[in-house]
């Protein structure tokens, strides 16, 4: 399991394990908080094509789909 402070997701860098439409690399560009600040999703950016998804944070906590850094 990846472990992290969800709170420092902004702007960390991360791997697909599987490419996800062809990219590797990701950048998290947006956090979505709810009202006590907690972080609900947020929005990984590729860095090749710049195309934006959103997700759920926990996501990045699977080793076997994501891997910290860009490897």
């Amino acid at each position: 399991m990846n472990s992290f402070n969800p709170k420092k997701l902004l702007n960390s860098k991360w791997t697909a394990v599987k490419p996800v439409k062809k990219q590797k690399h990701f950048l998290v560009t947006e956090l979505e908080l709810d009202e006590d600040g907690a972080v609900e999703s947020c929005t990984l950016e590729a860095i090749m094509t710049k195309d934006a998804t959103l997700i759920d944070w926990r996501t990045l906590k699977d080793p076997s789909r994501w891997l910290q850094g860009w490897k």
